[in-house]
């Protein structure tokens, strides 16, 4: 669990909390396998302890390290509450455990056991369907079979697997045969979302769902079976004609989805139930391929609103999809999962940013039905009261308490020895992680500002101005965006002395690059780069990759095995006065690896495998949620467009080439400049 504050020294009240002109909050990313700095949680082992962690009796805050304890109570950091300890707590406190030892713990919330010796877990099997949509091209088809492929390599044993297609009919395939089959049902519009009949009667739920390790060559037979329905079913009628009094309908994806939910879905819509249950919502991932134009902005609450994710690509040529299919199932997920944000008195949480639910009934409350270790939320916080905290007072504690379910293999070996048939189980475990932070209180502004952490700054903003883009439109998005930054530079200069200048008139020299302090400094170009870039659609990645998607990180190189320098602006003077031969611009889903038309001849185009270069980029490509194109650019030979189209320093806000001797950033600068005077006046 990694928790970042946009400022690591909170102010001492509301006053200096506005006079900042600093957004105050954090952000989450709770499945994350390590903390802000690397470091892992002390897990508690199969005891449940989870269950037995003493909470406070007043404002229910967990038992944590910065608790004072005594042999019979201890005292809530939260809220200073008085708590007695329950014999099993002593018991347990008697011993080495993980919420003595460190403030970041995870614990199991239930025991484990010998289904004869009374397991109370529940027996599981991870389940995947692929949705396949047939009115599209040959290439499209041929992409997708290539993603399933890749997606087959990724799932472990066990997994149960189910191949469904959609047009103007649904298709259940049933691999566990000696050949694959499929079977139809068409979808009649009369009869709205609905089919002639459910599912479960076209093909019972244990036919469709195939077990991988058994079945993977019949799965990958019935893949190479798919088509377009426009070339394997040239006789049928056209989508939308009527034939023999039967209409036929066009593209049923609502109805496909639907129809499968039910499919998949118990009798409570939330559960899955095979020979056992698996204690997991109906997550959908949804990948769409098309250079033509498509209502991404309505099919996305598909996706949110199950925990999945929206993968858009415009063209089959370039698409990465396989790579990102192959790496969205590798990774570890987490279901049914609740979040919940606990802070000290004198302040409490104000708005929260992400794909969760609020619960109905208690505040600060958030429900998640899917994330990975990628997902990150955003919380702001608020004084409870204009004075707010006491300089005598004990630090600010913040603490994040995440429920979640986790699926996992049970380690077991054949009973007849080495030779027998392996069998494949699963079981569910559900656990508790726990994170408390102790934040200290500024003494000045000026702390305040050394403590910033800009990513997570710039992650509370765009959540802020998504939400403002889509409640007022996109234009209030801009201006509020624009605002920020000029009553940020504004209540920054009140901090300084005016001075005068040459014609002896008092006035302020507005230090909009915030050149005294260090810390503050990336934020203008971060503004300037979010103001036009299209990106804000990555709103939900963590702080870091969230600001290469909006302001690249470009380095140099004076060969493939040597870094010049770690970091440049994005302009062509950069370029010109750094004297590399050798560029590396990372974009978050761009790679691009430039080299100058001024390079030696005789540096190796393009960079060997077993350089310092190479290297880097499988790093950076190993540590991203999704797959980054990498495209190596000679100069002088090549197309250097994608390359300068990154260069947004020497653009305008609106992605225009300014005029002559009129620098892009520069020009913004000055513009935000003179809105700080008129907002000073």
């Amino acid at each position: 669990m990694a928790v970042r504050s946009s400022i690591s020294r909170f102010p001492v009240n509301l006053e200096e909390q506005e006079s900042s002109g600093l957004p105050w909050g954090i952000t989450v990313t709770p499945f994350s396998a390590t903390d802000e700095r690397g470091a892992p949680p002390i897990r508690g082992g199969a005891d449940g302890g989870g269950r037995i962690l003493p909470r406070c009796e007043h404002c229910w805050a967990y038992f944590s390290t910065y608790c004072d304890l005594e042999n019979w109570a201890w005292t809530c950091a939260l809220c200073g509450n008085y708590n007695g300890l329950t014999s099993d707590s002593i018991k347990r406190f008697s011993s080495d455990c993980p919420e003595l030892s460190s403030s970041f713990i995870d614990l199991e919330l239930e025991p484990t056991g010998d289904d004869e010796s009374g397991d109370i877990e529940l027996k599981a099997r991870p389940v995947y369907v692929a949705v396949v949509d047939l009115c599209s091209s040959e290439e499209f088809i041929e992409l997708i079979k290539s993603a399933l492929l890749a997606a087959l390599e990724a799932l472990v044993p066990g997994s149960l697997f189910g191949l469904v297609t959609f047009s103007h009919k649904i298709g259940l395939y049933d691999v566990q045969g000696p050949i694959p089959v499929v079977k139809n049902v068409f979808m009649l519009p009369d009869l709205e979302s609905t089919l002639p009949m459910p599912l479960q009667d076209v093909m019972p739920l244990l036919s469709f769902l195939a077990p991988v390790e058994t079945c993977k060559d019949r799965i990958i037979a019935a893949l190479e079976t798919l088509r377009p329905a426009t070339s394997w079913e040239r006789t049928a009628p056209s989508a939308g004609e009527e034939t023999d009094g039967v209409y036929f309908g066009g593209r049923g994806f609502g109805s496909t989805i639907t129809a499968l939910i039910d499919y998949l879905g118990s009798e409570y819509g939330t559960t899955f139930a095979l020979a056992d249950a698996v204690q997991a919502g109906v997550c959908v991932d949804l990948f769409a391929v098309t250079d033509e134009y498509t209502d991404l902005a309505s099919l996305k609450f598909l996706s949110i609103d199950s925990g999945g994710s929206l993968f858009y690509y415009s063209n089959t040529d370039d698409s990465t999809l396989p790579q990102d299919m192959y790496r969205m199932l590798s990774r570890p997920y987490a279901f049914g999962c609740i979040l919940r944000l606990r802070t000290s008195s004198d302040y409490k949480p104000g708005n929260a940013y992400g794909h969760f639910f609020p619960d109905p009934q208690y505040e600060n409350v958030q429900h998640i039905i899917c994330c990975d270790s990628f997902a990150t939320y955003a919380y702001d916080f608020a004084f409870d009261n204009k004075e707010g905290f006491s300089r005598h007072s004990d630090h600010p504690i913040v603490q994040m308490a995440f429920q979640y379910s986790v699926i996992e293999p049970v380690d077991e070996s054949p009973a007849n020895g080495p030779n027998s048939s392996t069998s494949f189980k699963f079981c569910v475990k559900r656990r508790l992680r726990i994170r408390t932070l102790q934040f200290a209180v500024a003494r000045n502004i000026h702390e305040i500002y050394d403590s910033v952490d800009t990513e997570a700054i710039l992650s509370i903003l765009v959540h802020k101005v998504i939400l403002a883009s889509l409640e007022e439109g996109v234009r209030e998005g801009r201006n509020l965006l624009t605002d920020w930054l000029v009553i940020l530079t504004a209540q920054y200069e009140t901090q300084k002395p005016s001075v005068s200048d040459n014609n002896g008139s008092l006035m302020s020299q507005i230090d909009v690059s915030f050149s005294q302090c260090p810390e503050l400094q990336p934020l203008p170009r971060l503004i300037f780069a979010l103001l036009r870039n299209s990106l804000l659609r990555l709103h939900e990645e963590e702080p870091s990759s969230l600001h290469k998607a909006i302001y690249p990180v470009l380095m140099s190189y004076s060969s493939p095995d040597k870094q010049a320098y770690p970091r440049h602006s994005l302009s062509r003077a950069a370029l010109i006065t750094s004297g590399s031969p050798i560029f590396l611009l990372d974009a978050f889903t761009d790679i691009i690896v430039y080299y100058s038309s001024t390079a030696d001849p005789s540096l190796p185009f393009p960079p060997p495998h077993d350089c310092l270069l190479r290297a880097t980029i499988n790093k950076l490509k190993q540590d991203r949620c999704i797959t980054p194109k990498l495209t190596f650019i000679q100069g002088g030979k090549d197309d250097v467009t994608l390359f300068e189209n990154y260069l947004i320093e020497e653009q305008e806000v609106d992605g225009s080439i300014p005029a002559v001797n009129v620098m892009g950033f520069v020009s913004f600068l000055q513009d935000i400049s003179r809105e700080v005077l008129e907002y000073l006046k």
